[in-house]
């Protein structure tokens, strides 16, 4: 929730002053209820005595001054040395006169980062019995936000609720704030129809909700799965997440869609939803880009798959040395045996060979077994590529950490023949018929049948062209 008080400061840093020293007509009055339930009536509009009317002026002049570039430049000195000259005086002002200044004392202790006598002076303003409707309204939120950024969440709820029974208007930003105070206070339901309520009112009065009013809604419903059911909040969360990325499109709302479409078992969504966001190219990590090739080739687009995990190969990011501090490019997705197996086997199954064949080759030398030896040695084999096929897979079987022989066996056999090497060949299907497998002893059986047969037929054929050849 760190984001969530960022946010908290930055509203209590960017409240608007209030600096009344006009002169105004007495005859306008508001009316509310406190706390008791006592009706209690504010005017609206004041007079400052002309005496703090003048100083107030100077505090005004201070606050609007600008530096050499024509940007705001406060002098706070001045208001300070200003604000303390009034301080002085306030057991001779009038209660009205008194609000003003402890409002603007409230201001300069927020800037100052002094929360407990900030937190003072906005109760001195709210407690002085002239004080104006407009005055008092905005040290009343002010002053809840502050107990909210001290934690101070049943405070904070209070103040804002006093606040909305007293304000014209109830604005959807005032919902969002009292929703954070029952979050922070893990009141999760209150929060939760908080929430929605302030994202209601925006789009009734037709204007986007803030980005953390969608994220402080979607932890909501988390916090209350098992009140909710789990695949009911999912369902809930993935709607917020889509909104949000529509509206605020950063990676980590792609993310969370995604996760959110993978508990609901949703393989596809959840591949559409990394697919767009490597479109807007997001994506930079490698178990994103891992995670997305594996989705598309679970959905049959190797093709896909393989471009992917190559744009990760080519886009580079920053990392630093903890040691050294050396900053250095590196590829997002590293040349390690695992992912350039899975770059080699898309391209296979995408039926490019040309493109699976180097990636092969790459693999077979860092290897620690003679897996992907004999993989490459197969695809050599379907490229009619046969005494690179031979000598693929004898390295293989070489290297060794082969689970079942007997199928290399069998391939190396048939590398044989292609190249009409009867005699290994036919060596090389006698291993393999030793197979407990009944299929591979099956196959192995035929294929030295058939070897024999088509030696025989080789010899045959040569003995008949050298009879021709010598007639």
């Amino acid at each position: 929730m760190s984001k969530i008080y960022k946010n908290i400061n930055k509203i209590l840093f960017s409240t608007a002053l209030i600096i009344t020293f006009a002169f105004f007509s007495l005859d306008s009055f508001a009316q509310n209820n406190d706390q008791s339930g006592k009706k209690i009536t504010y005017k609206k509009a004041r007079a400052l005595q002309s005496s703090t009317a003048k100083k107030m002026a100077e505090v005004y002049k201070a606050y609007e001054r600008l530096d050499d570039d024509g940007k705001e430049d406060p002098d706070l000195d001045t208001v300070k040395r200003v604000l303390t000259e009034l301080r002085a005086d306030l057991s001779e002002m009038k209660s009205y006169d008194r609000s003003v200044v402890w409002y603007q004392w409230g201001y300069i202790y927020i800037t100052d980062n002094d929360i407990p006598n900030a937190m003072k002076a906005y109760e001195n303003v709210i407690n002085e019995p002239e004080v104006t409707k407009g005055l008092r309204e905005s040290g009343l939120i002010t002053l809840a936000q502050l107990h909210l950024s001290q934690e101070n969440y049943d405070k904070a709820i209070a103040i804002t609720k006093q606040w909305m029974s007293e304000v014209d208007k109830v604005t959807a930003q005032s919902w969002y704030f009292l929703g954070i105070a029952y979050f922070s206070k893990d009141n999760y339901r209150k929060a939760l129809e908080s929430m929605e309520t302030a994202i209601g009112m925006a789009e009734e009065e037709g204007y986007k909700p803030k980005e953390n009013w969608y994220t402080v809604l979607a932890a909501s419903i988390n916090e209350l799965k098992s009140e909710i059911g789990e695949k009911e909040a999912l369902l809930r969360q993935a709607d917020i997440y889509e909104i949000l990325i529509n509206l605020y499109p950063k990676k980590v709302y792609y993310l969370q869609l995604g996760g959110t479409y993978n508990q609901l078992g949703r393989e596809k969504d959840y591949m559409i939803t990394l697919k767009a966001a490597y479109a807007k190219d997001l994506l930079d990590k490698e178990s994103e880009y891992l995670a997305l090739a594996q989705l598309l080739l679970l959905s049959e687009n190797p093709y896909w798959a393989a471009t992917v995990l190559e744009s990760g190969q080519a886009k580079l990011v920053e990392i630093k040395d903890e040691k050294t501090e050396e900053v250095k490019m590196v590829p997002v997705v590293k040349d390690t045996e695992k992912n350039l197996k899975l770059l080699a086997d898309s391209w296979r199954m995408a039926q490019e060979i040309d493109k699976a064949i180097p990636i092969l080759e790459r693999v077979s030398k860092i290897s620690k077994d003679g897996k992907s030896y004999v993989l490459l040695g197969n695809l050599y084999l379907s490229e009619d590529k046969i005494a690179k096929a031979i000598e693929a897979i004898e390295k293989g079987i070489k290297k060794g950490g082969l689970k079942d022989t007997s199928q290399v066996y069998m391939a190396l056999g048939q590398a044989h023949f292609e190249n009409q090497s009867f005699e290994l060949a036919k060596k090389q299907f006698r291993v393999a018929a030793r197979s407990k497998d009944a299929k591979i002893k099956k196959a192995a059986n035929n294929w030295l049948r058939y070897t024999e047969n088509e030696e025989i037929r080789v010899k045959n054929l040569a003995l008949r062209r050298d009879f021709i050849q010598n007639s």
